[in-house]
């Protein structure tokens, strides 16, 4: 079993910068591949970055050249390093891990393929 905590939520201003973080629990986390999601009000979770247990990274296009998905296995962590931030990145920003593989766009930008989540930290961007 993976327990995941994120923190590092908070209110930033517009072209200000972030950094969340998302600490696991459990046994062999460099073997798991380590996702973070997003959820803004009334709409569907989205995929933001995913980061495999070879430490190879993958972006969706909105957030692509703003933001660093990061992990430190020593500690258990992953980050993401939210820069150049814009009001439509307001959401609940969640942590999520998987198995360890190398699979397609598809397979690890979508929610369900993620059996362990975070509970959630709530980034707001003013404008």
């Amino acid at each position: 079993q993976v327990q995941l905590v994120e923190s590092g939520g908070g209110l930033v201003q517009a072209g200000g910068s972030l950094r969340l973080s998302c600490k696991t629990s459990g046994r062999a986390f460099s073997n798991y591949n380590m996702a973070w999601f997003r959820q803004a009000p009334g709409k569907e979770r989205e995929f933001v970055a995913h980061i495999n247990w070879r430490d190879n990274v993958y972006y969706a296009d909105s957030v692509k050249g703003r933001f660093t998905i990061s992990r430190d296995n020593a500690k258990n962590t992953v980050y993401l390093q939210m820069n150049s931030v814009k009001p439509e990145d307001t959401a609940v920003y969640y942590c999520a891990a998987q198995s360890g593989g190398v699979y397609t766009y598809f397979y690890y930008s979508t929610a369900d393929n993620y059996p362990y989540w975070g509970q959630g930290t709530q980034v707001t961007v003013s404008s």
